[in-house]
């Protein structure tokens, strides 16, 4: 157990362009998304310093903070209260008070509450500063052996189906490599639905528990993952983290024939029907043959501009 740090210790002086918490602000603090030990010594002092600590759930980040002997005022700040809390913290911030924006787990506004509270303490022009740490989207991303130059972060899917496809059909083309957050009771709905939407070949990951005991990373087409998914129970256990490689780019030589194909289609066929006759022809699997015209026709537009 790390002892309660109080305001006046500092194990050295801040370098250069650091400040201590006690002259006031908001921090936003990330805090360990498993493993304890993640949250940083800097994370630990700002806490144990805040005038206020604001919490999504206070009885989760009680937890937290006992664990490091700490004991501070806390108010709660979630999707459902964050605009009706503003005027009071902005208040507090007026009178020079030292708060900490804290989630559940990871980075703040990452798929959580914090965004509105964050814009109007910036707007008024407080000092509003980041404890940086762990974030699930970027440890998912660090192990998953994708493309990591261009991403896209999607936070959770709709939870309906239909507008789960829609969401899905709007990212068909994009050729970043994609990371989506999921509860276990949909993990293998949606994996299904992005093997047919985004195509059954596209290489994906499954980070599960990240951090944690029971870590588990599981790599795979966006098919043998959805099947995983449906014959192993741990797989559904706890929340994930889905990386997605992009879509192919036009003229990669990955495919060189539905290339060749496509471009004499589609100069003279609407997008969809040059992809049925283009998969025909060349027997590549159909969503993987239209999310790659989508990215011709793009790129084509982009250069006649």
């Amino acid at each position: 157990m790390a002892r309660r740090v109080a305001r006046s210790e500092s194990p050295r002086e801040p370098e250069r362009g650091a400040r201590e918490p006690s002259s006031g602000g908001l921090f936003v603090v990330a805090t360990p998304i498993g493993n304890l030990a993640d949250l940083s010594p800097r994370a630990r002092e700002t806490l144990a310093a805040a005038d206020l600590i604001l919490a999504e759930d206070t009885r989760h980040t009680s937890q937290l903070l006992r664990t490091f002997q700490l004991e501070r005022p806390m108010l709660s700040l979630h999707e459902h209260n964050e605009a009706a809390r503003v005027p009071e913290i902005l208040e507090r911030l007026r009178a020079g008070e030292t708060i900490a924006l804290v989630s559940d787990a990871g980075t703040p506004l990452i798929s959580d509450p914090g965004f509105r509270l964050v814009q109007a303490a910036a707007a008024e022009g407080f000092r509003v500063s980041a404890l940086p740490g762990a974030c699930a989207a970027i440890v998912a991303l660090s192990v998953a052996g994708l493309p990591t130059d261009r991403f896209s972060f999607e936070g959770f899917l709709p939870s309906k189906s239909g507008a789960r496809r829609r969401a899905l059909d709007a990212l068909r083309s994009d050729t970043r490599t994609l990371v989506f957050y999921e509860a276990p009771h949909r993990l293998q709905e949606s994996l299904q639905e992005l093997s047919a939407v985004l195509g059954a070949d596209r290489n994906a990951v499954v980070g599960r528990e990240l951090t944690k005991l029971f870590e588990s990373v599981y790599r795979g087409s966006l098919t043998q993952l959805a099947q995983r998914a449906a014959s192993d129970a741990d797989m559904t256990r706890g929340e994930a983290v889905i990386v997605v490689a992009g879509a192919s780019v036009p003229g990669s030589d990955e495919n060189p024939e539905v290339d060749r194909v496509l471009a004499v289609l589609l100069a003279q066929l609407p997008v969809k029907q040059a992809s049925e006759l283009a998969a025909q022809l060349t027997g590549a699997a159909r969503n993987d043959v239209y999310s790659r015209a989508l990215a011709w026709t793009k790129a084509r537009d982009e250069r006649d501009r």
